[in-house]
C-alpha cells in the first residue's frame, strides 16, 4: 500500500509551460451528451496552466493500491464470481486481521448484501461479475485510491476511487457509488461499482458520513479508514464520538460496554450532507484520474485534461445511496453531473399539498411525503402487533422465533390500551394495526406480506433509533429514549463486545445496529438492568412487548411539541429534497412492494414534486416494478424466491438506458409500470419471461402520467 502526503499540494503552483492540450486529445468534447455538459474548467488559456490539485477537505493520507486482477482485484477482492457466491473468506488470525483481509471480507459481505446470489435467481446470468466481462471470473484490474474528506470535525466521510485498466482517457466516464444504507465505503461495490467498472468507467465511492464508524467507549478503539482498529481521535479514524473526557468517564461508569456508531452519534446529521459528499467524491475522482492519465507538463506535473466538460458523469445509487445521488444532482452548481439513475432512492421530498397520488381506481392520496422517521417509527410501534393479523398469517418467516406470538399479543394489548388500535382480541387488534399502517400511514398493501420478515431482521427498530439520534443531533451520552448499543448475552444482558467481533466489524457491520454483534439495548427494561429489546420486559406492564415504551418515545419525537421533537424536526427539514433536478436526464426504479421506503412517501411524491418544479420539460422518468421489494438479498430465502424478482436487474437496465441516452442520444422510455412475472412454486430459474424489459413504447394501461396535478399510477 502506497500513501501520498498532500498538504504541500495546496501551495500555489509556479508558472509553467503553456497548456498544449487541444480538442484533439478529447475529440468528443462539446460534441454531444456527456461531452460538453459541464463547464470548461481550463481557465489557464493565455496564462500558466492549472495544475492538478486535490479538492479541499482531504484529511490525512491518500492511500493508493494497484490490483493486477490475479490474486486480488477491484470488484471481487480476488474472489471472482464463484467466490462471491461461496463461503465467506476467513482471517488467518481472527484476533489480528490484516487490512487486505478486512477489505476482502467487506467486499464479500457488501456485495452479497445487495445482490442475490442463490442459484436460479439471476446471478451469473443476468448480473454478476463475469456477466458481460472479458474475464471468466469477472476480476477487474486497476487502481484504488482511498482517503477521508471533511467539511467539519464530525462530518468526515470516506471517499474512494477505483479506476479500471479499461478506463479510456480519450472517452472518459465516471459513475458515483455512494453506499446504500449506512454501509462502509465498499457498500455499493456490487451495484454502481460493478456496472461502472465493467463499462470502463472510474467509480467514485463515499460512505456518506454514516458508514462503519464504530467507537468502543470503554477501551477507546475506533474503526480506521482501512478497517483496522486505531485510537480514538486518530487522523485515520472514520469516527470518534464527540464527548468530553469528563462525560465519557461518567457515561462508561454508569453504562459500561457501550458502542457509539457514526450515523447515530456523530451529532452531525450526516444525511444533511449526503449530496455534498457525493459531489466531493466526484471532485476527488477527477483529481485521481488526472493524476493517472492527465497530461504532464515539462516539469512532470499533471494538468487536469480530463474535465467535467469532456467526461460523462452519471450519478447513481441504491436506497440511501440513491437518495444521496438525487441530492447531489439537486445541489450540483458546477454541472459536474450529466444524468442520474437511482434505484429505490431514500428521498424525503419537500411536502407539497397541491398535488395528489392515485393508483388505479384506488383512493386519492394527499397525505404523502411523510419523513423516513415518521413511517419508520410507525412501523416500530405497530408492526410487532400487525404480524399477528390473520390476513398475513401466510407471510413467510412471520413469528418464526419461539414466543413471538405471545409478544405480539402483548404489543397488541398495549396498543389497544392506548387507543392506537381497536379490537376485542389479538386478531382484531392486529388487523387494526395493519390497517393503520396502510390507511393512516400510507404504506402499500403489497408490502404487508414482506414486512414480517423485515421485522424479524429488526430493520425498522434499528432505523428508528439511528435516525432519531441523527436528526436531533443527539450524542451517545443522551441515551435517547433509553436505547443504547452494546453486545448482549443469551439472556439479553449487556456484555463487552468480543474482541474478534470488534476487529471484524468493519467487514461484517452495516452501520445500523443490530449489526456486527452489536444490539439495541433497552435501558428502562423492567428487569432492572439494561436488556436487549426483544427480551426486555415493559416497565409499564412487566410483559415483553418489543420495548414498546422506547419506540412510543421515539414516535413522540415525530408528533409531539417539545424541545427534543423540535430538534428532530429541524434535522428533518435539513434533509428534505427540493425536487429540482435541473432538467437533466434522470431515472428512478422503484419496487411497488417496498417495505422499507414506502413509495407514497419517497419515489412517487418526488416525481410529483419534480413535475411541479420543472414542468413538462423535466428529464425524470419513473419505472415502478411489480413483484419486487426493497431487499433483493431476501430473494435468497426459500419461498420468497418464488414471490419476488430481483430489482437489481432493473437498476442495471436503467443505467444502460441512461448511458445510451447520454452517449448516443437514444430517447428515455416513458414512465411506466413494469409487469414482471414471479418464478412461482418451486422457484424455477429466472428467464426473460420473468423479467420483461422496460418498454420504449409501453401500453396505455402501463404509462404513468402526471395530469391535473395528480400522479396517476396504473393498477
Amino acid at each position: 500500500m502506497h500513501t501520498r502526503r498532500h498538504t504541500w499540494l495546496y501551495l500555489l503552483a509556479l508558472p509553467a509551460m503553456a497548456l498544449s492540450t487541444t480538442l484533439a486529445a478529447n475529440p468528443g468534447q462539446g460534441a454531444g451528451p456527456g461531452a460538453g455538459a459541464g463547464p470548461d474548467v481550463d481557465k489557464g488559456r493565455g496564462g500558466p496552466p492549472i495544475l492538478n490539485l486535490p479538492p479541499a477537505g482531504l484529511i490525512g493520507e491518500i492511500r493508493q493500491q494497484y490490483y493486477d486482477g490475479s490474486s486480488d482485484d477491484l470488484l471481487t477482492a480476488g474472489l471472482g464470481q464463484s467466490g462471491l457466491a461461496g463461503g465467506a473468506p476467513a482471517f488467518a488470525d481472527p484476533a489480528n486481521p490484516t487490512a487486505a483481509e478486512l477489505r476482502r471480507l467487506a467486499i464479500y459481505n457488501n456485495y452479497r448484501a445487495l445482490v442475490p446470489v442463490a442459484p436460479g435467481g439471476g446471478y451469473g446470468e443476468f448480473f454478476g461479475p463475469a456477466v458481460g466481462s472479458s474475464t471468466p471470473d469477472g476480476r477487474i484490474s486497476g487502481h484504488e485510491w482511498l482517503t477521508l474528506m471533511s467539511s467539519g470535525e464530525q462530518n468526515r466521510h470516506t471517499v474512494m476511487v477505483q479506476v479500471p485498466d479499461s478506463f479510456d482517457s480519450r472517452r472518459p466516464c465516471m459513475v458515483t457509488a455512494p453506499s446504500s444504507g449506512s454501509r462502509g465505503v465498499y457498500g455499493a461495490i456490487g451495484t454502481g461499482g460493478e456496472w461502472g467498472l465493467k463499462r470502463g468507467c472510474a467509480v467514485v465511492y463515499t460512505d456518506k458520513g454514516t458508514g462503519m464508524g464504530v467507537h468502543n467507549l470503554d477501551n477507546g478503539t475506533v474503526t480506521g479508514i482501512d478497517g483496522t482498529l486505531v485510537e480514538a481521535g486518530s487522523d485515520d479514524a472514520v469516527f470518534t464520538a464527540p464527548i468530553s473526557a469528563t462525560d465519557l468517564d461518567t457515561f462508561t461508569a454508569d453504562d459500561p460496554n457501550r458502542i457509539a456508531f457514526k450515523h447515530a452519534h456523530s451529532r452531525a446529521n450526516p444525511e444533511s450532507e449526503w449530496g455534498q459528499n457525493v459531489l466531493d467524491s466526484i471532485r476527488f475522482g477527477f483529481y485521481v484520474v488526472n493524476e493517472l492519465y492527465g497530461q504532464q507538463d515539462a516539469q512532470g506535473r499533471r494538468i487536469p485534461t480530463i474535465r467535467p466538460g469532456n467526461t460523462l458523469v452519471i450519478a447513481s445509487g441504491v436506497s440511501n445511496g440513491g437518495g444521496a445521488a438525487v441530492l447531489a444532482l439537486e445541489q450540483d452548481t458546477e454541472r459536474l453531473i450529466d444524468g442520474l439513475a437511482a434505484s429505490e432512492p431514500n428521498v424525503n421530498p419537500t411536502v407539497r399539498r397541491d398535488f395528489t397520488i392515485r393508483q388505479g381506481a384506488g383512493p386519492v392520496i394527499s397525505e404523502h411525503s411523510r419523513s423516513l422517521l415518521d413511517y419508520q417509527t410507525a412501523l416500530a410501534v405497530y408492526q410487532g402487533c400487525a404480524n399477528a393479523a390473520p390476513s398475513v398469517s401466510d407471510a413467510l418467516f412471520n413469528l418464526v422465533t419461539p414466543g413471538r406470538e405471545a409478544i405480539a399479543a402483548n404489543a397488541c394489548a398495549r396498543l389497544e390500551s392506548l387507543g392506537l388500535v381497536t379490537g376485542e382480541d389479538t386478531a382484531e387488534r392486529a388487523e387494526s394495526a395493519l390497517l393503520a399502517l396502510i390507511e393512516t400511514f400510507g404504506l402499500q398493501p403489497e408490502q404487508a406480506l414482506i414486512q414480517p420478515v423485515t421485522w424479524w431482521a429488526n430493520v425498522s427498530t434499528g432505523i428508528a433509533v439511528t435516525y432519531a439520534n441523527a436528526y436531533g443531533r443527539f450524542g451517545v451520552e443522551d441515551k435517547l429514549c433509553g436505547v443504547t448499543f452494546a453486545a448482549s448475552d443469551a439472556g439479553g444482558g449487556v456484555i463487552p463486545l468480543p474482541e474478534v467481533a470488534e476487529r471484524a466489524i468493519f467487514s461484517t457491520g452495516n452501520g445500523i445496529p443490530p449489526t456486527g454483534g452489536v444490539n439495541l439495548i433497552d435501558g428502562n427494561a423492567a428487569q432492572g438492568v439494561p436488556t436487549e429489546i426483544s427480551q426486555a420486559l415493559s416497565p409499564t406492564t412487566g410483559n415483553p412487548d418489543y420495548s414498546l415504551d422506547a419506540f412510543l418515545c421515539l414516535r413522540a419525537l415525530v408528533d409531539s411539541d417539545n424541545e427534543y421533537a423540535a430538534r428532530v424536526a429541524d434535522g428533518i427539514d435539513e434533509i428534505r429534497a427540493s425536487g429540482d433536478l435541473q432538467r437533466r436526464p434522470a431515472i428512478f426504479v422503484t419496487p411497488r412492494a417496498d417495505q422499507i421506503l414506502p413509495i407514497n412517501h419517497t419515489s412517487r411524491p418526488y416525481v410529483g414534486l419534480n413535475r411541479l418544479v420543472e414542468g413538462k420539460q423535466t428529464g425524470l422518468r419513473y419505472y415502478e416494478v411489480l413483484n419486487a421489494q426493497h431487499l433483493d438479498i431476501l430473494n435468497n430465502l426459500p419461498g420468497l424466491d418464488a414471490q419476488y424478482i430481483p430489482l437489481h436487474h432493473y437498476y442495471f437496465q436503467a443505467l444502460d438506458k441512461l448511458y445510451d441516452h447520454l452517449r448516443g442520444g437514444r430517447p428515455l422510455a416513458p414512465s411506466q409500470v413494469v409487469r414482471t412475472e414471479p418464478r412461482g412454486p418451486g422457484a424455477p430459474p429466472l428467464t426473460l419471461a420473468n423479467l420483461p424489459a422496460i418498454s420504449s413504447s409501453p401500453g396505455e394501461g402501463d404509462v404513468i402520467l402526471f395530469e391535473n396535478n395528480q400522479l396517476r399510477i396504473p393498477e
